[in-house]
């Protein structure tokens, strides 16, 4: 009886992994193993919950190979698999076995209970011997030892009695469908295979398909399915694409709203009052795509008519980083990584601040991220080196800044009777900022910091709004810059549901200002990004759910151009595909400002 009550309870918990309600390294099927140039170690140290070894019975051995040509006598079952197994079988964590019998199935199941008998720390119950091929008539199923355990074959049928030694249901994949895994199924197909695997859930077994493509997009693929074990002949592949699943896929569960524009004043040749340049730090069209997708199909920038590219290599690389990605857009100058604000000699440049002061424009800058980061800095500092905090922060008191809104930083403390001095008021919070009057501002707020996962909320929003009606007062126009610094981060970190939530935070502020464009026809918006950070595919997503899943070439920048969207008066400036530095001179020449006047 209680052998019988472990067996079930075992069952039990493998059929739960039946309908898996998360995919991991447990869920994949190393088949053939025994090719790899390693047998069995990789597969298990990498997580993989099934593990496949072909068996022949040979002068009474037991032998592994796929074909009795490659048979030999140094590769025995006990070898490559029961001795490894052995040394890591108090691993505690489930995992099956299936041997696929390629001779006579009585005899040679016979032997492997015999063999397995003799190692009784491998029949525990975290250990399950799924006997595939060449198997026995069902109706001798039950004789057998409860360790040992049947790969029943689908579209067929078991009697009740012996379903409980029914561990799983294999069948050919290319018998129901000739998708090669390119692109998705066909609605016949999917329709034919969801009601197999349907049925077999309904068993409460797993699933497993052999003869399946082996590649990305067919993981996904099968995995909507709700395919239980996966076949792979890539260990490495397979388990790095499980391992990183978390990360790469998101399901967002709040969506706002997009704005939608009248065009009341869009592509006008009027000149604009104001500049809103709103930057998307590590921002390219994927990180967009991903925003627009957890956003359940929707954006406030994508309803901008006038688009463009931006090149965005700097003066010594073809890969730019943050510093001279936005110095080309605060100076119309390409200068090297790491310099802030200075050519490539390290020569101070003349910033967008300083050229507007002459038209009597004032300055608010806004930022998700460190107030000293290369972006903001990029308007108001002159640094060859990006993390000269203190230094950075000392040139912001000669600064024609009205407004610097974001997270502080350590440096804050040693420049600030500098900023003082220049009449600056510093506060840690952005509900002491006044919605009106002249007073220069430092907002060093740790919860513009936060990421949009743990809890920011809608401190970007705010800041927009307060600093805009602030600004608004000067009466003679305003330059605000606002960047989203915190797309950027996700990017590094190959996070895409830290990207989703960044992108659509900023979307919010985007719509904002389109919203602010429409009421006075004056502003100009221009919503474009430094680089693209991360190398993002989008591989998988669903727009109706949320869902979106992708990939990552690497942790850093690439060279991809990024989009530039503009909307209101002289949007139309910035269509085609140009340098970055062409978007501080199309800022001129919409504010109908001599380009000479940088020099």
């Amino acid at each position: 009886m209680k052998k019988i009550f472990l067996l079930a309870a075992a069952l039990r918990a493998w059929c739960a992994m039946a309908q898996p309600a998360v995919y991991t390294a447990a869920n994949l099927h190393s088949h053939n193993d025994y090719e790899q140039v390693v047998p069995f170690l990789p597969a298990f140290q990498a997580g993989f919950g099934s593990i496949e070894a072909d068996i022949w019975l040979h002068n009474g051995r037991l032998l592994v190979a796929h074909t009795y040509e490659s048979l030999s006598p140094e590769r025995t079952l006990e070898k490559l698999y029961l001795q490894p197994l052995l040394k890591v079988a108090n691993a505690s964590r489930p995992l099956q076995v299936m041997i696929d019998i390629k001779t006579d199935s009585i005899a040679t199941l016979d032997s492997l209970v015999a063999l397995l008998q003799r190692y009784p720390t491998l029949q525990q119950q975290s250990i399950r011997w799924v006997i595939s091929g060449n198997r026995p008539p069902v109706s001798r199923y039950n004789s057998y030892p409860s360790f040992i355990l049947f790969d029943g074959e689908l579209g067929k049928t078991y009697p009740a009695e012996v379903l409980p030694k029914i561990a799983m249901i294999s069948g050919p994949f290319s018998q129901y469908t000739s998708w090669n895994g390119k692109g998705v199924l066909t609605v016949n197909e999917k329709n034919t295979l969801q009601q197999f695997i349907q049925q077999v859930h309904s068993l409460h077994k797993p699933i497993r398909f052999w003869e399946a493509p082996d590649a990305v997009n067919a993981w996904y693929q099968l995995m909507h399915l709700g395919v239980d074990y996966i076949n792979t002949d890539h260990i490495e592949a397979a388990s790095t694409f499980m391992r990183q699943l978390p990360f790469r896929s998101y399901t967002a569960t709040q969506t706002h709203t997009a704005y939608t524009p009248t065009y009341a004043a869009d592509g006008s040749s009027k000149q604009p009052k104001n500049i809103i340049l709103i930057i998307g730090d590590g921002t390219g069209l994927a990180q967009w795509y991903t925003g627009y997708t957890a956003n359940k199909g929707q954006l406030s920038v994508f309803n901008a008519r006038f688009t463009g590219l931006s090149k965005t290599t700097s003066h010594d690389a073809y890969i730019t980083d943050s510093a001279p990605g936005s110095t080309a857009f605060s100076s119309g100058v390409k200068t090297n990584n790491r310099y802030v604000g200075v050519d490539h000699t390290g020569k101070p440049l003349v910033l967008l601040p300083q050229i507007l002061q002459r038209s009597k424009k004032i300055t608010g800058i806004i930022t998700s991220g460190d107030i000293t980061d290369a972006t903001p800095a990029d308007f108001y500092a002159h640094r060859a080196a990006r993390d000269s905090a203190a230094a950075i922060l000392s040139d912001l008191a000669a600064a024609p800044v009205q407004l610097l809104l974001g997270a502080p930083n350590s440096g804050l403390p040693a420049a600030l009777p500098q900023l003082q001095q220049a009449g600056y008021r510093v506060t840690s919070s952005l509900d002491s900022l006044p919605v009106s009057g002249t007073q220069r501002y430092i907002v060093a707020d740790t919860r513009a910091g936060l990421s949009m996962l743990k809890g920011r909320g809608a401190w970007l929003t705010q800041a927009f709004d307060k600093a805009t009606a602030a600004l608004q007062q000067h009466g003679k126009g305003y330059f605000l810059v606002v960047e989203g610094a915190q797309v950027d981060y996700g990017g590094h970190a190959n996070h895409i549901g830290y990207i989703a939530e960044e992108v659509k935070d900023l979307d919010q502020v985007i719509g904002r200002a389109m919203q602010l464009a429409d009421a006075d026809k004056e502003t100009l918006v221009i919503v474009t990004a430094d680089h693209e950070t991360g190398g993002l595919s989008l591989l998988d997503g669903d727009i109706a759910k949320g869902y979106v899943s992708g990939h990552f070439s690497t942790n850093d920048h690439t060279a991809i151009p990024v989009p530039v969207y503009a909307y209101g008066p002289q949007a139309q400036l910035f269509t085609g595909v140009y340098e970055n530095t062409a978007i501080f001179f199309k800022i001129l020449q919409a504010l109908g400002l001599q380009q000479s006047a940088t020099r």
